[in-house]
């Protein structure tokens, strides 16, 4: 397996958490309902690589997201690692309750920073979503679990453009106010720039809290991360394989891969305590289960032969 060579950055941070949203963020684009035995398989093969934090699926309404509808199912086939974190997304206190009835030790919640996505995603206004999360994030909270919590459109919405800085702060800081540990700040249609990242971080008083959520739809996604990183951000959302996107949004393509994060950590000689080699194998597999090739350059690239044939390592139907 090749590696970059390594050349430490100064003002970097020494290790980088990778908050790996492959079977929830990945999955819940993909067409064709993809086996709950095969959704388990790529969890355990996500904690073997590595993985500290996996999130697992979500207790979203079926009619929604058909490929979620196995949830409990795949929760009761998870075999839990030691030291493995295995959150899921909860859309509303229903959400919420088939989560506390299986035992689920974190959760995620999810905003939209603009208008439109608001109406769109939630049939709430930028300013009533909050009552939906209200009473979700205190019952968990009370319940004893940690609430992580997505925003949304934080830097271009399809439907309004160039989303305001500010306005992504406020929604940032009611969402942490209510007791979530940490923000994750998403470009759900890519647009962002580095620059755009270093500023809204820096609206926010610094990266305390906060993690980045990017998608590669014009090719940003890891300069943006590189922008979040110098900023200060140490928690990074990816996806093994690149897969997945946004189901409502039709602008919004692949999530950064995790292992094309991982090539550029590796080379900047930040710990990730991820197996590249590792991922690279289990994007392979998925990919054969999926049908179709990983959209991951990093998988690309070691997934097979310089004379084009498959590696050693490539798992094989």
């Amino acid at each position: 397996m090749r590696e970059p060579y390594a050349v430490r950055e100064a003002g970097l941070p020494d290790r980088v958490t990778v908050y790996e949203v492959g079977p929830r963020d990945g999955l819940q684009n993909e067409k064709a309902v993809v086996p709950v035995e095969v959704k388990a398989e790529f969890v355990a093969r996500l904690a073997a690589a590595g993985h500290r934090v996996i999130e697992t699926t979500s207790f979203v309404h079926p009619k929604w997201v058909p490929q979620l509808a196995d949830a409990a199912e795949l929760l009761g086939l998870v075999e839990k690692v030691p030291g493995v974190r295995y959150p899921v997304l909860v859309p509303n206190e229903r959400g919420l309750d088939r989560a506390l009835e299986h035992g689920v030790e974190e959760i995620a919640v999810f905003a939209s920073a603009t208008e439109t996505f608001a109406r769109r995603n939630l049939n709430r206004t930028l300013a009533s979503q909050f009552e939906m999360f209200e009473p979700v994030v205190a019952r968990a909270l009370e319940n004893g679990l940690r609430v992580r919590a997505y925003v949304s459109m934080c830097f271009g919405d399809p439907w309004e453009g160039p989303t305001p800085v500010g306005q992504v702060v406020e929604v940032g800081r009611r969402l942490l106010d209510m007791g979530c540990f940490e923000l994750s700040l998403g470009d759900t249609i890519g647009v962002g720039t580095p620059g755009h990242v270093t500023a809204l971080i820096g609206a926010f008083g610094g990266p305390s809290r906060l993690a980045v959520h990017f998608h590669d739809t014009y090719g940003q996604a890891l300069a943006n991360t590189l922008a979040a990183l110098r900023a200060g951000v140490t928690v990074v959302d990816a996806s093994t394989g690149g897969i997945g996107g946004c189901p409502y949004a039709d602008s919004a393509t692949g999530n950064l891969a995790t292992e094309d994060l991982v090539w550029m950590l590796n080379g900047l000689g930040v710990e990730t305590g991820l197996d590249l080699a590792s991922l690279v194998e289990t994007s392979t597999w998925l990919a054969a289960r999926l049908g179709r090739p990983s959209p991951s350059r990093v998988v690309q690239a070691l997934g097979e032969t310089p004379t084009g044939g498959t590696a050693d390592h490539d798992v094989k139907e």
